[in-house]
């Protein structure tokens, strides 16, 4: 058994710090936690939860900003650069990623080789292929439907890979020539239908929603998380978010990923107050919010949430506290590890993030981990 002692804890829940000061360590887990115990003094640290990043793609390098060069790297260059981007972001304070896309299953791969103790890097939950429409985003990954059957196909397909949770796109993207962010890629009945068919083996679906009439879609339909939640209308500009959808995707408790990075710091004021107005309404219907960054695309890396969540928290006007949780906490419930991490709690994983300074009023201290610990394992920091 390992025990941190004299350190300012927090649990990843409450408002402020806890009044004891030591927790140990056993094995992967929280051993217990308490007051002036005997063990490593940790005078002038502070311990929180490992922090949980809901949106990556492990495969994709984001110094690549061709996506035809992107598609050309060879599997063994990709696994060697997945293994490198995953040391970095434990080493960066990340414990636990949800991956929302690849081609060839090789995130799993890397998945598997992390659970199994042969490299080192966070707890990934992944999808594998995202169901997609004929030519539409992401179709390059293998998942394209020409209807629900296909989608139904799609769908085994990941289940016989071994997912844990399904990805469909409900709208076009970024990133996909001739793929639009504002059109919805399916319609209501085949989105509910495709959803419908993943909880039926069990899985939870992640969508990716840029235009209003897609985060429609994937509000009624039911799917655990919205991704990006962009409120993109039909001039292909983000427009105000839409109160009755809003309304909807609190009523049915879907969490809102909205993906931002820290090089959203760099947009436009004029841009930085329509998603303020944005955010502001989501809140105040309920929507709740966890942290993300879409790592992988161009210039995100893998290892920068720390980063963005300093401009996330200014673009949804939250408190470091809140940004905290919903990068901790929130983010465990939403992943559906409540009971696995996210919090500092006897019995659940020993996942931990030293830093110096108050974190609590200061995101800035994340940047710059003091040690961490993942699964029970101490890792030098970066």
């Amino acid at each position: 058994m390992t025990a941190y002692t004299n350190l300012r804890i927090w649990d990843g829940v409450t408002d402020g710090y806890a009044t004891i000061d030591s927790i140990a360590v056993e094995g992967d887990s929280i051993a217990g936690l308490g007051n002036g115990w005997q063990g490593e003094d940790c005078a002038g640290l502070t311990v929180i939860p490992g922090l949980i990043d809901a949106h990556v793609h492990m495969v994709l390098d984001p110094a690549i900003a061709s996506l035809k060069d992107q598609l050309a790297q060879k599997p063994r260059v990709i696994r060697k650069k997945m293994k490198k981007r995953a040391e970095a972001m434990v080493r960066h304070g990340i414990t636990t990623a949800r991956d929302l896309g690849g081609g060839n299953w090789l995130e799993l791969e890397l998945r598997d080789r992390i659970n199994a103790g042969e490299i080192l890097g966070p707890r990934l939950l992944c999808a594998g292929q995202p169901v997609t429409s004929v030519k539409g985003h992401c179709h390059f990954w293998g998942g394209e439907s020409a209807d629900l059957e296909a989608a139904r196909a799609v769908i085994e397909r990941q289940h016989a890979h071994g997912v844990d949770l399904i990805k469909l796109m409900a709208t076009g993207g970024m990133q996909t020539p001739d793929s639009q962010p504002k059109d919805a890629q399916f319609d209501q009945a085949t989105m509910t239908a495709i959803v419908a068919a993943a909880r039926d083996l069990g899985y939870d679906v992640a969508a990716h929603c840029h235009g209003t009439s897609g985060i429609g879609h994937a509000a009624n339909a039911g799917v655990r998380s919205i991704e990006h939640c962009s409120w993109i209308g039909g001039d292909g500009k983000r427009e105000p978010y839409d109160p009755a959808v809003a309304a909807e995707i609190a009523r049915r408790g879907v969490w809102v990923s909205p993906t931002i990075n820290a090089g959203w710091g760099r947009y436009l004021e004029a841009f930085a107050v329509r998603v303020r107005e944005n955010m502001r309404g989501m809140k105040a219907a309920g929507c709740r919010l966890v942290a993300s960054t879409d790592a992988g695309i161009p210039n995100v890396r893998h290892q920068d949430l720390a980063r963005a969540l300093p401009v996330f928290a200014r673009l949804a006007e939250l408190t470091p506290i809140e940004v905290l949780k919903c990068a901790t906490s929130e983010c465990a419930a939403a992943l559906d590890l409540a009971d696995v991490t996210g919090t500092l709690r006897e019995g659940l994983s020993a996942d931990l993030l030293f830093v110096r300074g108050d974190p609590l009023a200061d995101l800035q201290t994340l940047q710059q981990p003091v040690k961490v610990v993942v699964r029970g394992r101490e890792v030098e920091p970066a």
